[in-house]
């Protein structure tokens, strides 16, 4: 079949793009770029998106591909993650390289109305998201204002759909720094060369640019995080206790998710001189064990 790129009305009579190509199906919200969908035919979904998100103009997405800039987490009296993942992007343009690929660019409008907005320097952001057999994903963020320096943190914020927590593992950090956000942010090193999961999980992992791995033995399949340009991975999941908290968020899909976040936040945060440039790129491939 040769790809389609559909517009539609979404959920919360939000707009969206659909995507169809020989190998996959994918969907992207113009609110916050968000990609929500991404799945091989005959496949389970990749990605994870919760049954309780909320789709409206000033709420984020739960789930799938959150575009966070230009903070990473909370800071007092603002919204977490930064601002940009509630506004909406312009689609800038559908392009179809072959029958297996669609590409679509987007374009943050650097004007906000969002008072946090205008407290920062100006800067403008584009967002390549090329769907087919693999999803690839690539954010570039530009210093555009003529006096201030940018100080940056950005994190493509992915939620990877599992079989089953108990069955999951993540791999390729072993021997890396981390901040253990659940130990006061205190420092450590990842020992183990398969992350298992048996209550809360929240890290920061430093300088950590090589390919991530979910092993997913429930499905007999490993996703593959492969990063351009990021030194940070975060790997998140918040059980039960925390799980029960979030109000856009299902009580037991914890088991049922990871997310393994892509980008250069904390020690690894960037400052963007006036007309300086940084670029993050994701690429997304999954296999049979």
């Amino acid at each position: 079949m040769a790809a389609k790129v559909s517009f539609r009305t979404g959920q919360g009579g939000l707009p969206l793009v659909r995507v169809e190509t020989e190998s996959s199906t994918a969907e992207v919200y113009l609110h916050g770029a968000h990609v929500t969908h991404f799945q091989r035919r005959g496949e389970q979904p990749i990605l994870f998106l919760s049954r309780e998100a909320v789709f409206a103009a000033d709420k984020p997405i739960r789930g799938g591909v959150p575009v966070i800039l230009p903070w990473f987490g909370s800071r007092e009296g603002k919204p977490a993650h930064g601002f940009v993942r509630t506004m909406k992007w312009d689609l800038l343009e559908v392009g179809l390289p072959n029958d297996d690929a669609v590409r679509l660019r987007f374009r943050l409008p650097e004007v906000s109305e969002s008072p946090e907005a205008a407290e920062w320097p100006r800067f403008v952001a584009e967002f390549e998201i090329s769907v087919g057999y693999t999803l690839e994903m690539e954010l570039k963020v530009t210093n555009v204002d003529a006096t201030r320096d940018l100080p940056l943190e950005v994190c493509l914020h992915t939620y990877f759909a599992v079989s089953d927590i108990a069955k999951t593992e993540v791999m390729g950090l072993r021997g890396v720094k981390y901040l253990d956000s659940l130990a006061g942010f205190a420092m450590k090193t990842e020992t183990e060369a398969a992350i298992q999961f048996a209550g809360e999980v929240d890290r920061v992992y430093i300088n950590s640019p090589e390919t991530v791995q979910i092993v997913d033995h429930g499905l007999g399949r490993i996703i593959e995080v492969a990063k351009s340009n990021s030194l940070s991975t975060v790997v998140w999941n918040p059980w039960i206790e925390k799980s029960k908290r979030l109000t856009d968020y299902g009580d037991d899909e914890y088991l049922r998710m990871v997310c393994v976040e892509s980008g250069n936040v904390k020690q690894n945060q960037t400052l963007l001189k006036p007309g300086q440039a940084a670029t993050l790129g994701v690429a997304i491939d999954c296999r049979e064990m």
